[in-house]
């Protein structure tokens, strides 16, 4: 009997496995079946949102244009904020009161609400709101099955009713309500509204003018959590679904959890605002008996909630379709993240992923569907891995590929393949050629046969776009093949641009917005990760949140931001280009250069972001194209050249001084830094392969640095080290086999070379510079320069001319570190030394009571000289208050040249960057002095 039953259980676990096998072919072969359909599916499955008559954002490439007010015709106007004005009133209006009445307000929810569907109800809805002092908003978002996303609800409650408003039907008419959320007079009560803000600007121009963010709010408060459903449960004892926010908002009707959790949302805010603000006045009234605290807790609940609305919607626009996605997936796989990290350093296999994450956002754009949704990460992976060759092979690993993603994330429960996979199944066909053309070509080839003439997708008002931008494109490249025009410098230009961006960009986010807040939970300011890792590794703070990090102060900080008079700092900053909104490349840009800020006082210049930005590429090079010719102006203006124009051996000219004047006109003294350094490599690398006429003007060149004498080989060895920056030498060593260390000591003259030096009009060097035995600067001030070492240290003197400086070039990127050179101004040197002193190219000014300090970063070749001069004049003239206007000046220059429009809030040109250090700051003079002294 045991052994019948075992065969029965047996049987019946292979028919079961026999039927699973069969079932899992025949929904294989449906599925192939079904993918193998050529016509598109758009044709047979029309979405809710190709109803829309019109989109303020489609899915092309061009920007996105704001609402744009007046008879302002500018392209300005169309990139800025229409009630910035507005905006700005309210954050400067200290007077702002709340009073919304809702302390009698009946928590329990009715079952009844207005659906809003028709353009009468919403006409009448914006009557009723306009009446209104106070309303709550909120907003259902649908992204899955959109490329941009767009909003599929809109929740409003005043204190006597709740609406959803149904922004499907009434897309296209929502512009009603434009006047109600822009009036200043009316407060709208959001709870997270940063997302909120910009959707409404997107699909709709709503600007929100007059905002009360309750999430805001909790961060004033320092509450434990600051979500929607801590507050509901903690105020009005209600618990919400959250995993409904997920749900398709797109479906009509809408079911009755869905309904039910919309109307949760909005109903209680305006209570749990009231609850909020009427804290935010306790904690105003406890701390009124304080004179020392400035903040008031309203105020800035208000003014934190009103920032928000300063946020400007930006479309993301990729330098080439896909481009940051293929990066990310490769960047990922190289790393062995998705197990084929040997396949990823295929250039094959990259070159794959770039074809298939360019067809995948164009398809995305076309018809209007997510990255996700069209294709996965993971189906692309496997797709560059694999290189299916049959249709079949194509749609059966595309589905493993998603069959091993988990089975918790949503893009599990998403068809595999997906629609338009299976419409376009011929399109991989042609991305899998190895004889493929360049990626544009690719773009434009899909494109032109999926929205063309004979395109197989239909056009609507999110892709048409596309086709009409491009078309233009394509007619002007192929005007150019007709008539052989090829334009070698565009793509040069082009690809040159491309290598800086993918070379000098920022790697990473700049901008972590990491917290820090003082001791009484009051926000001092955002910063990067690894402050926050430096206050938690000494004790100094204690870490509060996770997401996004926050630590708490365990010490009373110098200062806080409400003694600035300045909310910069308390500021959460987006990482993109101030000036263009740029979010896929960009570089820091010093809107003051270092060549003035590096000879700034400390406490004008450290640990201060304010004049730190980031710039795209094409942004950065206005900007910095702005800054060298306000070098020039500032150089004119104070007349202090910007280069350092002519070099001589000091040795030379006290032997030159001891000739007759004659011998010493015969050789014009001194010579550019640039030019004897270019000389002086080209006759050591080529000298005897050179012409002779050549071979000589570059030793005239060279002679002239050396006062007109003969030069041997070890004169252009040590000619190579004038203006050489530290990298540069270590570099010369390694190529040459030459040993610097004993070379690029610094030999100063003795006290009878100094009298000698005297007796040709030259100032004193005051400050000297030792080569310690380790190879650092130790520095004495008052003393004669000493001796010599091995008698191969060299004394150079500089002499600025008044000859014009704009045929000199200057290498930016070099800065010299200067160990090597004793450098001083023998041009009107009478009257300098008079009034001025020696010009000390290595010091910023002493006040007498600490040593001065060597700034390694001083270039012969850049314009650190120049940027000392003028700072030492601006601090001897006129104190700090010069160094404030200058800055106010370089601030005031940025913004003429670049008109940002992404500004941080709070950032302002007239901010006076003046900070105050705290006991524990490596910048505080106290324990600076105290250092040396232990040391």
């Amino acid at each position: 009997m045991e052994s019948k039953e075992k065969i029965k259980i047996v049987v019946a676990i292979a028919s079961f496995a026999v039927l699973s096998i069969f079932f899992t072919a025949q929904y294989r072969k449906r599925r192939y079946r079904k993918c193998t359909q050529s016509s598109c599916y758009l044709h047979t499955e029309p979405k809710p949102q190709y109803s829309f008559k019109r989109v303020l954002a489609d899915n092309s490439y061009s920007a996105f244009k704001h609402l744009k007010l007046g008879e302002s015709n500018s392209e300005t106007s169309l990139h800025s904020h229409p009630y910035e004005a507005e905006i700005s009133a309210l954050l400067e209006n200290a007077e702002i009161e709340f009073s919304f009445g809702t302390e009698s307000m009946d928590l329990k929810i009715s079952d009844s609400y207005v659906w809003v569907e028709t353009e009468l109800q919403l006409k009448e809805l914006a009557d009723v709101l306009s009446k209104q002092r106070v309303f709550s908003v909120d907003t259902e978002q649908h992204s899955l099955r959109s490329f941009l996303g767009f909003t599929a609800l809109i929740q409003i409650s005043t204190q006597n009713e709740d609406y959803l408003v149904d922004t499907i039907a009434l897309h296209d008419t929502l512009d009603v309500l434009q006047p109600v959320f822009a009036n200043p007079s009316i407060c709208k009560v959001f709870h997270g509204a940063d997302n909120d803000v910009l959707w409404l600007q997107r699909d709709f121009h709503i600007y929100v003018v007059n905002l009360f963010d309750t999430a805001k709010a909790c961060e004033v408060l320092s509450k434990p959590q600051k979500s929607l459903a801590y507050l509901l449960e903690t105020y009005c004892g209600v618990a919400t679904n959250k995993l409904l926010q997920r749900e398709d908002w797109r479906q009509r009707p809408l079911s009755v959890e869905m309904l039910e959790y919309a109307q949760t949302d909005a109903h209680y805010l305006l209570y749990i605002a009231n609850c909020l603000i009427a804290e935010l006045r306790q904690h105003d009234s406890e701390n009124s008996c304080c004179p020392d605290d400035k903040l008031r807790f309203v105020l800035e609940a208000s003014r934190r909630s009103n920032t928000v609305c300063l946020q400007l919607y930006i479309k993301e626009i990729e330098i080439s379709p896909g481009e940051s996605a293929a990066s990310s997936i490769i960047s990922r796989h190289l790393n062995g993240q998705g197990g084929i990290s040997s396949k990823a350093c295929d250039l094959q296999f990259q070159d794959l992923v770039r074809r298939l994450c360019t067809w995948r956002d164009l398809m995305a754009r076309v018809h209007d569907e997510s990255l996700r949704y069209v294709l996965s990460d993971q189906a692309i992976i496997a797709l560059a891995d694999k290189v299916p060759t049959t249709q079949k092979e194509i749609c059966t690993l595309i589905s493993q590929a998603d069959l091993n993603v988990d089975s918790l994330s949503s893009s599990s429960i998403l068809p595999s393949p997906s629609p338009v996979v299976c419409s376009h199944l011929e399109d991989f066909n042609y991305l899998f050629q190895d004889k493929m053309g360049k990626l544009d070509d690719v773009f434009l080839e899909i494109l032109q046969k999926h929205l063309g003439p004979d395109g197989s997708c239909p056009l609507s008002v999110f892709n048409y776009a596309i086709l009409s931008k491009t078309n233009l494109k394509l007619t002007n490249r192929l005007v150019s093949k007709q008539n052989g025009i090829k334009n070698s410098k565009q793509v040069g230009q082009k690809a040159s641009r491309e290598l800086f961006v993918k070379k000098f960009s920022c790697k990473s986010p700049v901008y972590h917005n990491c917290r820090i807040f003082a001791s009484d939970g009051r926000l001092l300011c955002y910063c990067d990760r690894r402050k926050l890792e430096w206050y938690v590794r000494r004790g100094l703070a204690k870490l509060v949140d996770d997401n996004p990090l926050a630590i708490m102060l365990l010490f009373e900080p110098k200062g806080r931001p409400e003694d600035e008079d300045n909310d910069f700092y308390v500021q959460s900053k987006k990482n993109i280009c101030v000036g263009c909104g740029e979010r896929n490349h960009y570089l820091r840009y010093r809107i003051i250069p270092s060549c003035y800020r590096m000879h700034f006082p400390e406490h004008l210049k450290s640990h201060r972001s304010h004049d730190i930005v980031l710039l795209c590429v094409d942004c950065h090079e206005v900007a910095h194209s702005a800054a060298e010719k306000y070098k020039k102006k500032i150089a004119a203006e104070f007349g202090i050249p910007l280069f350092v124009q002519k070099v001589v051996d000091s040795r030379e000219a006290q032997v030159a001084s001891q000739l007759s004047t004659s011998e010493v006109n015969t050789v014009e003294a001194g010579v550019s830094p640039l030019q004897l350094r270019t000389a002086a490599m080209a006759l050591l690398r080529h000298g005897p392969r050179m012409p002779s006429k050549r071979r000589e003007e570059l030793r005239q060149t060279v002679m002239k640095y050396y006062g007109g004498r003969e030069i041997t080989e070890e004169d252009l060895e040590k000619a190579l080290l004038v203006g050489m920056s530290p990298h540069e030498r270590k570099r010369l060593e390694r190529k040459k086999g030459m040993s610097l260390k004993h070379s690029k000591g610094t030999g100063f003259p003795n006290k009878e070379q100094e009298s000698n030096a005297r007796s040709m009009g030259t100032s004193p060097i005051d400050n000297a510079l030792k080569v310690d035995g380790e190879g650092g600067l130790n520095t004495t001030k008052g003393e004669a320069c000493g001796k010599q070492e091995n008698g191969n240290d060299l004394e150079i003197t500089m002499e600025v001319l008044a000859s014009d400086s704009n045929n000199l070039s200057s290498d930016r990127s070099e800065m010299s570190e200067m160990k090597d050179m004793c450098v001083m101004d023998t041009d009107n040197c009478e009257s300098r030394s008079q009034s001025e002193g020696t010009l000390d190219l290595f010091y910023p000014k002493s006040d007498g009571n600490a040593s001065p300090k060597h700034n390694p970063k001083l270039s012969l070749l850049g314009h650190g000289p120049h940027g000392k001069e003028v700072v030492d004049h601006l601090l001897k003239e006129y104190g700090e208050d010069g160094i404030r206007q200058f800055c106010q000046r370089w601030r005031q220059t940025f913004v003429e040249a670049i008109h940002p429009r992404f500004l941080p809030a709070g950032w302002d040109v007239m901010h006076s960057g003046r900070r105050d250090f705290g006991e524990f700051s490596v910048y505080n003079p106290d324990k600076k002095a105290f250092a040396p002294a232990n040391g």
